[in-house]
């Protein structure tokens, strides 16, 4: 069955949401944001009665709009705005370089920002983009059975989400040989 880890389970019913609810978290938390609910109870409820959404759906949905940070209120490019905020600004331009780079691997390229990392996605998660200090982007990468070497390094503890990490700092890090691995992540995908 694979990985059936509550992230994993959660990650399954976020991919989808679109397809069983008609709208895609996104849509459903700009929908809540226009609301004024005090209990997740209130939300899981409303979501039901008055949108039809099984309970499932609209616990996890009520779950993401009251979490700050996993999608709730401020979701999305704030999220990105937030990571490269203060001291980790001077990354930013390598996080838009490796977005751009990825953005031309075809339209079902899902960028989806978290509180401290930025998940690059397909089918599933192949690669996240996080600022870790105020000098250093790094991109975790999944290229599993993919042996370390140089740059690429194991993830070790960095994420357990991805299998390998290249360290970046600066936008000249975002070279041919950091497109390809990413490429190859994508392709798995």
């Amino acid at each position: 069955m694979g990985n059936t880890s509550p992230e994993a389970a959660t990650q399954t019913m976020l991919d989808n949401l679109p397809e069983k609810t008609g709208k895609s978290l996104q849509q459903w938390l700009k929908i809540l944001g226009r609301q004024s609910f005090a209990k997740h109870g209130e939300i899981v409820n409303w979501l039901k009665s008055e949108h039809g959404v099984t309970h499932g759906f609209a616990n996890l949905i009520a779950h993401m709009h009251r979490a700050p940070g996993a999608g709730g209120p401020g979701a999305g490019g704030d999220l990105v705005d937030a990571q490269y905020r203060g001291a980790k600004a001077a990354l930013r331009p390598i996080y838009e370089s490796i977005v751009k780079v990825v953005g031309g691997f075809g339209k079902d390229v899902e960028i989806a920002p978290k509180k401290t990392y930025v998940s690059l996605r397909r089918n599933k998660q192949f690669a996240l983009i996080q600022p870790s200090t105020k000098d250093r982007l790094d991109v975790g990468i999944n290229l599993k059975g993919k042996m370390p070497a140089g740059r690429l390094e194991a993830s070790g503890s960095f994420n357990a989400m991805v299998s390998h990490r290249v360290r970046l700092t600066n936008k000249s890090d975002v070279d041919g040989e950091l497109k390809r691995w990413l490429r190859e992540a994508f392709d798995a995908a």
